[in-house]
């Protein structure tokens, strides 16, 4: 399980390096100045 993070308003979200959809990688840091919008959701068809 991930390190839970707790960030407050106008603090910079910590680099996430991920899966997106469709296969790609995804590194945050390759994003740095453009305005992203990152979405989690729990796990299809799962409790909580």
């Amino acid at each position: 399980m991930a390190d839970t993070v707790m960030l407050e308003v106008g603090q910079a979200a910590p680099d996430i390096d991920a899966m997106a959809t469709g296969g790609a990688p995804f590194v945050l840091t390759d994003h740095r100045g453009q305005w992203i919008v990152v979405y989690f959701y729990p796990r299809a068809n799962t409790p909580g």
